[in-house]
């Protein structure tokens, strides 16, 4: 597709790894705090009869789609002139992030009457997953 002509294909995947990887790391870290603030028990969970791979695999397609929006933007502002880098990278996803994430979720979570808690979780670990995927799109993002 020319409208993505000049991203690096290899960085996508490793973006989306990348932060995956973290996701597992923040919620595992976090797992009794987050299960606590969501109102979940391992009971409720498993006797949900939900296949346990399917949120994980959901959630690497999503992050992959995540860094290639990511990369598209960061590529359509470095032809307007703004240079990719680090920096320009996790400043992109920092707005998105602000603009974007943070405040669809807390608006969700409000009307769902989630905690505050769960709101502070999730908002960080999406703060987590975009700052590493803009600073890996930002390095190496464009072909």
């Amino acid at each position: 597709m020319k409208f993505f002509a000049g991203l690096n294909a290899w960085a996508l995947p490793l973006a989306a790894a990348a932060s995956f990887i973290f996701g597992g790391i923040w919620y595992g870290l976090l797992s009794q705090t987050w299960m606590t603030a969501a109102g979940l028990t391992k009971e409720k969970i498993n006797a949900s009869g939900k296949p346990v791979a399917i949120p994980f695999i959901v959630t690497f397609i999503a992050e992959l789609l995540m860094a290639w929006m990511l990369a598209g933007l960061i590529l359509h502002m470095a032809k307007a002139g703004l240079p990719a880098g680090l920096r320009n990278g996790m400043i992109t996803a920092g707005f998105i992030w602000l603009g974007f994430v943070v405040t669809t979720l807390a608006v969700n979570h409000q009307y769902q009457m989630q905690r505050t808690s769960l709101t502070v979780i999730d908002g960080l670990h999406w703060l987590g997953v975009l700052l590493i995927q803009g600073a890996i799109l930002g390095l190496w993002g464009l072909a």
